[in-house]
């Protein structure tokens, strides 16, 4: 670890956090800059290129569907310049070069987060404009290794969920403190107009979700995988609803039960230690924001079932997901050092929920360009704070959440990456809206109620 830290009494109230980063999977340099972690990664890196190296190089730029970026070697040589470039990818070490080569989705986020492979210009519009020449060549092709291999998500066993949770959301409440809005909430915000505030944003998109939902006072309501709580606080707080909601980070969860402590809603709202899984009883409407990701294909079938046996006739259930367009493999680099274990799915792919147990799709709504800007603003708050985010973990740590945070914005711009809202109700429920105005102003739409 670099351990650039402020002062020796911050490196002893960090030690325990930083001690969870050095398991955490991201790789480290080994030394406090870029020199150091440069001449340890490659010998000779310092070398002039083989003519070979530079053909390679326009292979790369060929995978990415030759941006408009320009990409410079360890030399300083240009293999590939489109001319207008709105900016450079530098290759600082041969050891990269050739990493990237062989895993280029792997290599190359290893490399920059690292320090042996920098981004000049613009981080976000960089990656949105690689994003969309990779897009226009084909994923898979610039997923694929040397070998041909396509990366793979980790398995979602009950056991495996919880490696895969404690990995990225039990990184400690100070550090997500630090960047997220006030309320900790930590998926795609709904901006009302373009000029909101984050806080502003998450409050409508909490409000959007409970109205899909059509929750009223007295009804109960089951969250699977509930992050810090926002949401099951706001419609209890909001709505006069009760909320049972479940989740694995035990972070997470100490954090939820003090702010149910806090705002007197212990009586309304119940926080559960447990995997969604093992969700019993019946509820009046049923909500999963930002889990899905963290399922894998595999366990749909499971968590269709458990919406089937514990939602209401009359109720309601809203699945919120991070998705593709298409079917297609995961991202190797954010599966190996973000988050393991995620997959995101294509509509059809979520259809596997809700088809082979009844459940009707009454609304689906795709939110892509919301969490383009969410992640913009965190990106923003982000670097407000690295020298806080350094105190706790260093400069590796920081370099793989800027490219985490800057890449997840450019590929829903460039809809790589989409948001998916999807409501489903039990068949022959007919008390649902008869339109969507009830989501845009406080008035009840009319409703069918055959």
């Amino acid at each position: 670890m670099l351990g650039i830290l402020r002062s020796p009494d911050a490196q002893r109230e960090a030690k325990g956090v930083k001690r969870q980063a050095q398991s955490s999977g991201i790789p480290q340099s080994s030394g406090g800059n870029f020199r150091a972690a440069s001449s340890a990664a490659a010998t000779g890196a310092t070398k002039a290129p083989y003519a070979l190296e530079k053909w390679l190089a326009t292979r790369i730029a060929d995978k990415m569907g030759k941006p408009p970026v320009r990409l410079v070697l360890w030399d300083g040589s240009v293999p590939y310049d489109p001319g207008r470039a709105i900016g450079t990818i530098r290759f600082r070490t041969r050891a990269a070069f050739w990493k990237s080569l062989a895993s280029p989705e792997l290599g190359m986020g290893d490399a920059f987060t690292t320090g042996e492979l920098s981004i000049d210009g613009d981080l976000i519009d960089v990656l949105y404009h690689c994003a969309i020449g990779i897009a226009c060549v084909g994923q898979e092709r610039f997923k694929r290794s040397f070998f041909g291999r396509l990366p793979v998500p980790g398995i979602n066993s009950v056991a495996g969920s919880a490696k895969h949770i404690a990995h990225h959301y039990d990184l400690g409440n100070d550090f997500y403190r630090l960047w997220l809005d006030k309320q900790m909430v930590y998926t795609c915000a709904y901006y009302p107009s373009a000029d909101a505030s984050l806080e502003r944003a998450q409050f409508a998109k909490m409000d959007h979700v409970a109205r899909k939902l059509q929750l009223k006072p007295g009804m109960s309501v089951f969250e699977a995988g509930c992050g810090w709580g926002a949401l099951a606080l706001h419609m209890a707080r909001r709505y006069g609803v009760n909320v049972c909601a479940f989740n694995i980070s035990k972070e997470q969860l100490a954090y939820a039960r003090e702010r149910a402590a806090q705002t007197g809603l212990a009586n309304r709202v119940t926080f559960i230690e447990d995997d969604y899984r093992n969700i019993r009883g019946q509820c009046d409407a049923f909500v999963s924001i930002g889990m899905l990701e963290h399922v894998g294909l595999d366990h749909y079938a499971k968590l269709g079932t458990i919406i089937k046996q514990t939602l209401a006739p009359h109720g309601h259930a809203l699945v919120h997901s991070v998705g593709r367009a298409r079917p297609m493999p995961v991202n190797a680099w954010l599966e190996k050092r973000i988050f393991p274990g995620s997959q995101p799915p294509s509509i059809s792919e979520m259809m596997q929920i809700f088809e082979p147990n009844a459940l009707v799709v009454s609304d689906i709504e795709n939110l892509r360009l919301h969490y383009a800007q969410t992640l913009t603003e965190w990106l923003r708050r982000f670097d407000a704070c690295i020298d806080d985010v350094q105190a706790l973990y260093d400069d590796t740590f920081v370099r793989a959440w800027r490219l985490y945070l800057a890449g997840c914005a450019a590929s829903f711009k460039a809809s790589s990456l989409q948001l998916y809202q999807v409501v489903v109700t039990h068949p022959r429920h007919n008390a649902i809206p008869v339109n969507r105005a009830h989501l845009y102003q406080e008035m009840v739409s009319p409703r069918w109620d055959m």
